[in-house]
């Protein structure tokens, strides 16, 4: 399988949830993995150093394992859009910069590699770059997280559109329910389920529902098993 970047229809989509879940998945089935956090805001500060739970989550599922900044270089503390935090920090995040940052761990050549974007697809880097051009530097196919509520037919056939036009694969999609009354009438939820299945021009990879645990290993094996593994083809 290819490395794949992850992008969602929103913020909280469910994006870490599904790609700490694919890896995990991917670890079931004796694979190696590594999940990959470009840029985060909504971090916490530690002894080692801004933290955050996402890059976090992903980290746990990536075997062999490898060290926080090599999952997670720009890390900033509000939880805002990144490149208004990285301003806030002083920094400036630039595309040369990140694409000289995943080239090599792509060679690493682990059986799964997955790059969670920001927000939605379009979330700006920098005043004149947006995390999408990550993807598309590289060439890596796209799995789109929808955050399942009300709105998300619209949300995700336009960034299913606007991931065409920008010439990538889209690999797969992943359904998250965010919100649960989104599921109250189970008939109109399926429903709307189909509608995505009918409209999105690639497979359905699975439908993450609301789960019990809380801490994120448990979270991710929850996840897991409502999964399958992207066609590398």
């Amino acid at each position: 399988m290819p490395a794949y970047f992850v992008t969602g229809t929103d913020t909280d989509a469910g994006k870490t949830l599904a790609s700490a879940g694919l890896l995990a998945r991917a670890r079931r089935e004796g694979l190696t993995t590594l999940g990959l956090k470009p840029i985060a805001s909504g971090s916490e500060a530690t002894p080692d150093g801004l933290r955050n739970a996402d890059a976090l989550a992903l980290q746990a599922e990536s075997v062999p394992a490898v060290d926080y900044t090599t999952i997670n270089p720009y890390a900033f503390a509000p939880a805002i859009a990144p490149h208004l935090a990285a301003r806030r920090a002083g920094v400036e995040v630039r595309l040369a910069d990140l694409t000289g940052w995943l080239r090599p761990l792509l060679a690493l050549k682990r059986d799964l590699t997955l790059v969670e974007g920001a927000g939605g697809w379009r979330v700006p880097l920098n005043d004149d770059e947006d995390l999408a051009e990550l993807a598309l530097a590289m060439e890596l196919p796209v799995i789109l997280v929808v955050g399942l509520r009300l709105g998300c037919l619209s949300h995700a056939r336009l960034t299913a559109e606007a991931i065409k036009a920008s010439g990538l694969r889209l690999a797969g999609w992943i359904g998250s329910q965010v919100d649960p009354a989104f599921a109250t009438d189970d008939a109109l939820y399926r429903d709307n389920l189909a509608t995505l299945a009918r409209t999105l021009p690639a497979p359905c990879l699975g439908v993450i529902p609301r789960l019990a645990a809380d801490a994120a290993p448990a979270m991710a094996a929850a996840a897991a098993d409502h999964l399958e593994l992207p066609d590398a083809h």
